[in-house]
């Protein structure tokens, strides 16, 4: 068996994988080698239907060492006046050239492709079967704990019948090319209440199929970010900072999980599509007003539970049948973004297991986990788990206030730690670091709501406990 040798064995190349690495190899001179079972980088990008686009700008994703995107807005669609979203073939070209122009030629990281993990150092490539031993000299690297399902490959939790006309989305503009003698459908329902649905939704309306002609059925409804207070440039600060110092008020004083989502909508952080219908999910989707818009055109929504099944002439749901035309093709968007999954220690014995530490971004956690490996050979895995707690991501609407107060007090630890503190406000993946520390001395306009942010954040910590005894 071939014996290679590295400090860092980083498990998955994806988004997670390759933001750590990318990381570590600026902070230090450790030597990485990436096992991946994809051919090319970008981890689950390559799997994804061809219309995805990220939730947020590309101005703060993928490795904090190389810019995704041009900076530029959107000048039509429903992001219009927003800053760009890069779509999922530019984020996994991207990838690439972080792969190829910046990573290997470093002379310091090594690319295993198509090759799987076996643990303990084991690597084999699934090609040839050719077996690998790694020696790792520091620790390994799992990127791979919080990786999302991908719509195309997830395990469906209904059944369908051999005549069922039933795609993932991926299908959807394939359409055209399908075999002469199966009709192309005139009808869709859309199965699933997440952002996989919402985009297709909004792809069929952009290539012209009418609201009337679709169905969504939704066993439930999801609070959305309102996407407008992400946006990083100067002009906006008031739009994002304003709403981070909002939206601190608001959990200050909240007196319930309910009434803390009401706040939140109230203060234009959070929107919903429909207002009849209180959400119980939050995933952190990310929306434009403008999306939220088209998406009520649709006005055949079902709530009738879930799908149990789908037939050739119907969907079997929790709470009766739904009928199915002829002409009709169901399109299944139930593959969830991050399966519940128990929360670890990101730092363990002799290897790191990738989570998030600050919500919604796994880019900036991974990074700045990078970070803080590099340089922490002093500390203690009790310590660096202290600077680095794991923020659970919400799959219940309580989990939330829950993920606020782990995010909180990591980001008061990471500023009485001043290398850091200076590594965060420079990074390109924080986002609204370098736009909070640009104030100047004169601007109290915007002064005055980096100190209402302030006032809040006390405020918010306090009232916290409260709203976590009320849950507990």
């Amino acid at each position: 068996m071939k014996t290679l040798v590295t400090d860092y064995l980083v498990i998955g190349a994806g988004t997670s994988g390759l933001a750590f690495a990318d990381t570590l190899l600026q902070q230090s001179d450790a030597h990485i080698t990436i096992v991946d079972r994809g051919g090319k980088p970008g981890g689950h990008w390559n799997d994804a239907y061809p219309f995805v686009t990220l939730h947020q700008p590309s101005a703060f994703y993928g490795v904090n060492s190389l810019e995704l995107g041009s900076g530029r807005k959107d000048s039509i669609g429903p992001n219009q006046g927003l800053y760009e979203l890069a779509s999922g073939a530019e984020v996994c070209g991207y990838f690439d050239r972080v792969m190829q122009s910046h990573l290997l030629p470093s002379g310091r990281v090594r690319y295993l492709p198509m090759c799987s993990y076996g643990g303990d150092g084991r690597v084999e490539s699934l090609l040839t079967g050719e077996q690998t031993q790694i020696q790792v000299r520091r620790k390994t690297i799992d990127s791979t704990y919080l990786s999302p399902q991908v719509p195309s490959r997830h395990q469906r939790r209904f059944s369908a019948s051999p005549g069922a006309r039933l795609v993932a989305p991926n299908a959807l503009p394939a359409l055209a090319h399908q075999a002469s003698s199966t009709p192309l459908p005139r009808r869709f329902v859309i199965i699933g209440a997440g952002k996989t649905a919402m985009d297709t939704c909004l792809w069929l309306l952009s290539v012209g199929v009418p609201a009337t002609a679709l169905t969504w059925v939704k066993p439930r409804e999801a609070w959305l970010v309102n996407r407008l207070t992400t946006q990083s440039g100067p002009e906006f600060f008031f739009d994002a900072i304003g709403s981070q110092a909002a939206q601190m008020e608001a959990v200050a004083t909240a007196t319930s999980v309910s009434d803390l989502f009401l706040r939140l909508e109230d203060c234009g952080a959070l929107l919903r599509i429909d207002t009849a219908f209180e959400p119980s999910m939050f995933h952190l989707a990310t929306v434009s007003q403008g999306e939220v818009d088209l998406l009520r055109t649709i006005t055949q929504v079902v709530r009738r539970g879930r799908v149990q099944a789908v037939a050739a002439d119907h969907l079997l749901l929790d709470d009766g049948q739904l009928p199915l035309s002829a002409d009709t093709l169901c399109i299944d968007c139930t593959a969830s973004a991050v399966e519940p999954r128990p929360l670890q220690p990101i730092f363990q014995e002799g290897q790191v297991v990738l989570q998030l530490v600050r919500l919604p971004q796994p880019a900036f956690s991974s990074a700045l986990i990078g970070y803080v490996e590099a340089h922490g050979a002093d500390k203690t895995d009790a310590e660096l788990n202290a600077l680095c707690a794991t923020v659970p991501f919400p799959h219940t609407l309580a989990d939330y206030p829950r993920a606020i107060a782990v995010g909180m007090q990591n980001q008061m630890r990471w500023g009485q730690d001043k290398a850091l503190r200076q590594w965060i406000r420079e990074s390109r993946l924080d986002g609204f670091g370098r736009l909070m520390s640009s104030v100047g001395a004169t601007e109290t306009d915007k002064l005055a709501v980096l100190a209402r942010f302030k006032a809040a954040a006390g405020g918010a910590a306090a009232n916290l406990p409260r709203l976590l005894d009320v849950l507990a």
